[in-house]
């Protein structure tokens, strides 16, 4: 039996308690301890029960409290200074100003598959989602103006528990959006706000939520609804769940239903982020839009979608980018590239990193790299390894000049460094560190706390994590129906003073959580050290298809029960934000082995550092770049060698893992002075936050994506956008030439007058003659491609110059002259090269044209 009418019955706050409402609606209560402690200091029981969700916990106290706390005034006169901090945070308007764009209107449109915000909104499964969470909140904290596109999971990611002998199982709980910080979306008119979608020939409608995110709103997209057939509805149900298919649906939802999403809530942002492959289609469907409502041409459309679209790509794993067959991509894009004006095979030559090849599948990194014109990794060293992975889509341009860039990773200081540890922040960094905690002036003070303050702080994190640990082992036992004296034997669990190092992670087997097993004796004898005692605490979840993934997990667990582990071994089941709260901040040593150069970034280290923990990791992702070879910052394993044979470098790196720990790591901990503080480990925890928190933070990260990305692009936009996307016209007219003719253009006569000899310093003039066919001059970039040489002849590192016209010669050749200087002895080369550039090109990689001298 159906009912024929549905409410919402929500509980009714006495007079002066109705505050609570406003503040539980915002997630900035997320890193806003004093608002969290206002919902905590109510029931704090009930609080750890609600997984903090202010509205389900607001829905859940007992009227007696409410009506308690109406008649104390110093709680009111608490939620009534909270509510005021938050109108004021909300309310101050945005200092970055884009052109045309209204004050207050979204700029930017940041689309990404996840966002980890908060413990109660569990539409996260990792580190791209905690990274795409602590982006909304420093654009919130740095009043950039911007928005988020995502997907409301009806179950989200998966809950992982263990069977009693360690294998993992995943769960699904099912989430009630009306019990959760979310509303519905309204539509400029004031009504409920729905986008419809074709996915292939069947239309898909989606409702919209808003969470508030504190200056910042996130919208997500939630297909259940009853006018969608079964299937359609489970679109929104899980996080990576389902198979192929239903993966190409959730994209075409994120993408394609995230564009018309925006203009259903009437917002018109210029400039949109993609954050991973998984978005792609919002740059498609920019495309189609441009067409449709400007009358562009495919060419002249993509330019303006692309001039404003940034796109960031995540892993270094080939696996990690998504990719569909050229059946699957017919049944369900035909009739879109047709809607186009394209042909099929068109269409599927953006996706492909060769465009004439039939039989690859369509990749969503290469549709992404090819509809924006800023594209990056996330950290140096995957900068790197993205233009060697991706070369083949500019397979005209040497590795060092594919346009990937690379914009380092950083975490949101307030929600990760502990409360405890953030006291004492305030007292002698001042507020700075949280407000802009990439100044450096404010981190440059970490000096002037007393070291006895600060290990005792952290001896207190410690011992809270142990607590916690103990805790929720003992829960995981009582639920796999162990005996009482295990459960029992859980509160003894762990040692609140021992060295403790963390390793927690997602379980993909290149980040080789058992690297630690495979000595046993060795690891066996570290942890039987009553004098100097070790511990290890590890989370983290497998894919759900993941088998290896999972034996490594069950692995680990058979070792933390085994007598060799002397109860210093402990896995935390259901690794989320909480548990790696309790980690980053409570450990001494962040453990991280992957096996290099597969990971991206590595943001938990990032976390764990702004809470005075110490790196041990392989030199990978951010610790690549952020290492000191002096040991000061923290320690690396091994020197950044890569290995043809994994087996090999597993072993090499295993050895080395375990010589640095015990002739390093546990003696330095344990060197103890008068007092009982270890100085040497205080320096360096120290010397780690002093030059590395001002760094790998997202306030930084979030302002070098304004200034390198959001801003070029709104500008590149708005350059091609005049009177009437007149300049997009022409430059799509002038694109069409430049394919038409350069095939004509040729470089001949290349000269120096230097023979064989050169001084370091010294200057080297060259010349060359190119014959332009009827290409202007001030269209043609005609450089000097110079520098050192390895052992193979080719260049080892490159410096170009821009050659200048010096005048015409005969029969249609120009004459053009540059100059370079050697920096250093040794083997010097030099080349010239040519590509058609325009002051309206955002890009000229995009074109894929450029010609190169020949030899002699």
């Amino acid at each position: 039996m159906q009912p024929l009418k549905v409410f919402s019955v929500i509980p009714k706050l006495p007079e002066g308690l109705e505050g609570l409402w406003e503040l539980a609606y915002n997630l900035w209560f997320s890193w806003n301890s004093d608002i969290e402690s206002i919902f905590s200091q109510m029931d704090q029981r009930l609080w750890q029960e609600s997984y903090r969700n202010p509205v389900w916990f607001l829905n859940h106290v007992p009227q007696r409290t409410l009506e308690e706390l109406s008649r104390d005034t110093f709680f009111k006169d608490r939620l009534s200074d909270a509510v005021a901090q938050l109108r004021q945070y909300v309310g101050r308007p945005s200092p970055h100003k884009f052109e045309q764009a209204p004050p207050g209107t979204p700029a930017v449109a940041y689309f990404s598959l996840e966002f980890g915000l908060a413990l109660c909104l569990p539409i996260y499964s990792g580190g791209l989602g905690i990274l795409a969470g602590d982006h909304l909140k420093s654009a919130s904290d740095l009043n950039v103006p911007l928005v988020g596109i995502g997907i409301a999971y009806q179950q989200g990611y998966f809950r992982q528990y263990m069977t009693p002998d360690g294998w993992q199982q995943e769960r699904y709980p099912v989430y009630d959006f009306e019990q959760m910080p979310m509303r519905p979306a309204l539509t400029p008119d004031g009504q409920p706000a729905v986008v419809r979608v074709d996915v292939g020939n069947r239309p898909l409608t989606a409702r919209i939520w808003q969470v508030a995110v504190g200056r910042v709103t996130l919208y997500l997209l939630d297909t259940n609804l009853p006018e969608n057939p079964p299937d359609f509805r489970q679109i929104t149900e899980r996080l990576y769940g389902g198979n192929i298919e239903m993966r190409l649906w959730q994209e075409i939802l994120l993408g394609i239903g995230g564009v018309k999403a925006l203009k259903v809530l009437g917002i018109d942002p210029k400039v949109i982020h993609m954050n991973e492959g998984h978005s792609a289609f919002a740059g498609l469907e920019r495309v189609r839009l441009y067409m449709k409502e400007q009358g562009l041409s495919f060419e002249a459309a993509t330019e303006v979608a692309a001039s404003g679209s940034i796109f960031t790509t995540h892993t270094p794993v080939p696996a990690g980018n998504d990719r569909f067959a050229p059946d699957l991509m017919y049944r369900y894009f035909e009739p879109y590239a047709r809607d186009m004006g394209l042909a099929f095979k068109v269409f599927m030559a953006l996706g492909r990193e060769a465009p004439h090849d039939d039989a690859e599948p369509f990749c969503m990194t290469v549709l992404a790299l090819r509809l924006s014109r800023a594209n990056n990794g996330v950290s140096t060293l995957h900068g790197r390894v993205s233009r060697n992975m991706w070369k083949q889509v500019w397979h005209q341009f040497p590795v060092e000049d594919v346009p990937i860039g690379a914009l380092t990773n950083g975490v949101h200081a307030p929600t990760w460094v502990a409360q405890d540890i953030g006291m004492l922040y305030d007292r002698y960094l001042g507020s700075n560190w949280r407000e802009d905690p990439d100044c450096a002036r404010a981190w440059s003070q970490v000096d002037t706390i007393s070291d006895a303050e600060f290990w005792r702080t952290h001896e207190r994190l410690r011992a809270r994590l142990v607590d916690f640990v103990r805790e929720r082992l003992r829960r995981q036992l009582a639920a796999q129906g162990a005996r009482r004296q295990d459960i029992q034997m859980a509160e003894e669990m762990l040692n609140p003073e021992a060295l403790t190092i963390g390793f927690a992670r997602r379980f993909a087997t290149y980040k080789r959580a058992n690297l630690l097993l495979q000595d046993r004796e060795r690891l066996e004898r570290i942890l039987g050290d009553r004098e100097r005692p070790v511990q290890f605490i590890i989370a983290g979840k497998a894919h759900p298809q993941d088998q290896g993934g999972k034996q490594l997990i069950k692995d680990l667990i058979a070792f933390s029960r085994s007598q060799g582990a002397n109860m210093s071994v402990v896995f935390l089941e259901d690794y989320d934000m909480e548990v790696a709260s309790y980690l980053v901040s409570g450990c001494d040593v962040w453990l991280n082995n992957p096996r290099r150069p597969l990971e991206a970034c590595g943001t938990s280290g990032m976390k764990a550092m702004l809470n005075g923990v110490v790196q041990f990791s392989t030199l990978d992702g951010w610790w690549d770049e952020a290492y000191r070879p002096d040991n000061s910052l923290g320690w690396a394993i091994g020197k950044g060698e890569e290995y043809d044979d994994p087996d090999y470098q597993d072993f090499v790196e295993m050895q080395t893992l375990y010589n640095i720990l015990e002739n390093d790591i546990i003696p330095e901990f344990y060197d103890r002075g008068r007092g009982g503080l270890p100085r040497s480990w205080i320096r360096r925890m120290k010397a780690a936050l002093k030059e590395l928190a001002p760094r790998y933070n997202s306030h930084r990260m979030v302002l070098d994506y304004l200034g390198t990305a959001y801003s070029p692009a709104h500008g590149y936009y708005m350059r091609l956008a005049r009177d009437g996307f007149v300049p997009a016209r022409e430059l799509s007219e002038w694109r069409m030439e430049m394919m038409t003719k350069w095939s004509a253009v040729q470089i001949r006569n290349v000269r120096s007058r230097v023979e064989n000899t050169l001084h370091v310093g010294d200057s080297l003039r060259v010349e060359a003659e190119l014959y332009l066919d009827d290409i202007a001059a001030e269209h043609v970039l005609v450089q000097l491609y110079a520098g050192p040489l390895g052992q193979d002849g080719s260049f080892s590192q490159r410096q170009l110059t821009v050659m200048t016209p010096e005048g015409e010669r005969r029969d249609g050749w120009q004459l053009f002259s540059g100059s370079t200087r050697p920096a250093e002895a040794g083997r010097f080369g030099f080349t010239v090269r040519a590509a058609p550039v325009h002051p309206l090109l955002a890009d000229p990689h995009s074109l894929g044209l450029i010609r190169w001298a020949s030899p002699a």
